[in-house]
């Protein structure tokens, strides 16, 4: 990528592709009633993912897009695990049987800010009212600098068999730039704790375009994590959206480096990865040649959903929490985001479902689209049509819009086949956008703020 390439795209911003339709168009469509009717019609034998969103941190990182809050005393925390609990139960009694889970996920925020005990009774409600099997997937999001033996013990204990550690980046001045200090002695230790305790599977996230970030910051926050030994990483760019995470104020924006430079400090940490034997995975994910995302990916059945990529298939996520989003087979739901309005709908002997999106036949199809460009950088646009009753040609009208595309080497169209170049591979959203038939809608009326693409 040129200069000037890069420098005409850094203005686009176009959305991450965790989900088709994304968030931003959910609406009060959906409610809790709605919810409930999809929840009881799922079929017995299906099997599904959960996830659990834990809103709390100790402190607020600047750089942090997700829904959490500061919280100094446990009891805010305490009296949240016990709405969760209950929202377990409730959606628990709606569904026809205890169905076998895949996959469960802890996010946040930070799901170590749940004491010892508290986190070993909600995975008991959940192995009472699910079938976690020994198969299954148990991933917990950590935060190194609060992470203790006992948290260590309690999540062994619970069959917790992967961790995601945030590092972002080992540089202590590019960690005050961004209020997260964490030694990569903490880190490290976070590291072998887990290991010992038989948590073998290790993740660890890396950001690039952080406030006084360059290009030997990158090169050396790569070699120390790849000095841990890790299964996955995931190579995030920073996403400076302060209009809505108005934290975000308080990292100084002229620090912030320029499209170019966030090109080259993505590309310096995935040459350190790939260098390594890792396999780039997707638009920002690399894993080790044994690691199930690496497999699932040779495989063809690299997935993509609200955690990212995943190797998991399965049909129904069901989130837990505020915020938490969930998909299943008739569109999207979410928790209301206000902590208040979630305990109220819960304490109301209700589900706390505020907003969503019923699928239709085109949003499904050009889900599959979108989701298998992020996943395999490649689609056959006839397949696809194909798969869903359509003519080879239904696509041909939007063919057009990639002309620009072509000529600037974003993508590579051989007839009806589209394939991103290997050097191409962060700019994928912008191809996937040509066909969101929403953000061209949004973009229309002025309603459409992402985060940048490059």
């Amino acid at each position: 990528m040129t200069p000037e390439l890069l420098a005409r795209y850094d203005g686009v911003r176009v959305p991450r592709y965790t989900s088709y339709p994304t968030a931003p168009h959910f609406t009060a469509a959906v409610d809790a009633v709605r919810y409930q009717d999809w929840l009881g019609s799922l079929a017995t034998d299906t099997e599904i993912s959960l996830y659990l969103h834990i809103p709390f941190c100790e402190s607020m990182c600047w750089y942090c897009g997700c829904h959490t809050k500061v919280v100094a005393r446990y009891q805010p925390v305490a009296a949240y695990l016990e709405h969760l609990r209950r929202e377990i139960h409730r959606v628990a009694d709606v569904i026809p049987g205890r169905l076998r889970v895949r996959h469960l996920h802890w996010g946040g925020g930070t799901p170590n800010m749940v004491a010892p005990d508290d986190f070993a009774g909600v995975m008991a409600v959940l192995g009472d009212r699910f079938d976690l099997t020994a198969g299954a997937e148990i991933a917990v999001e950590i935060d190194p600098r609060t992470l203790t033996p006992e948290h260590v013990r309690a999540m062994a204990g619970a069959g917790v068999n992967r961790a995601s550690l945030g590092v972002q980046d080992f540089d202590p001045g590019i960690q005050r730039a961004v209020n997260r200090v964490q030694p990569y002695a903490m880190t490290a230790e976070a590291v072998a704790r887990l290991r010992a305790a038989g948590i073998a599977a290790i993740n660890l996230d890396l950001m690039y375009g952080l406030p006084g970030q360059t290009v030997d910051h990158c090169r050396d926050s790569a070699d120390l994590a790849l000095s841990l030994k890790p299964d996955r990483l995931a190579v995030f760019g920073y996403a400076h959206v302060p209009w809505m995470k108005s934290h975000q104020k308080l990292i100084d924006e002229a620090a912030l480096p320029d499209g170019p430079a966030r090109w080259r400090q993505f590309a310096a940490i995935a040459d350190r990865l790939t260098g390594a034997g890792f396999e780039a995975i997707g638009l920002d994910h690399f894993a080790a040649p044994h690691d199930e995302l690496a497999v699932a990916q040779r495989a063809g059945r690299l997935r993509r959903n609200f955690q990212g990529y995943t190797p998991d298939g399965s049909p129904v996520l069901i989130g837990f929490g505020a915020s938490a989003i969930g998909a299943l087979p008739q569109g999207y739901v979410q928790n209301a985001p206000d902590f208040h309005a979630y305990a109220a709908a819960i304490e109301a002997g209700g589900l706390p479902v505020t907003r969503g999106l019923p699928l239709s036949a085109d949003d499904r199809l050009r889900r599959d689209l979108i989701e298998r460009l992020m996943s395999d950088l490649a689609v056959d646009l006839e397949q696809v049509a194909t798969r869903h009753g359509l003519g080879s040609d239904h696509f041909d009208p939007e063919l057009p819009a990639l002309d620009d595309l072509v000529a600037d080497g974003l993508v590579k169209r051989d007839g009806r086949r589209l394939t991103i170049p290997a050097g191409a591979r962060p700019l994928v959203r912008i191809v996937a956008a040509v066909f969101d038939r929403y953000l061209m809608a949004s973009q229309q009326n002025g309603t459409a703020r992402h985060s940048r693409a490059v």
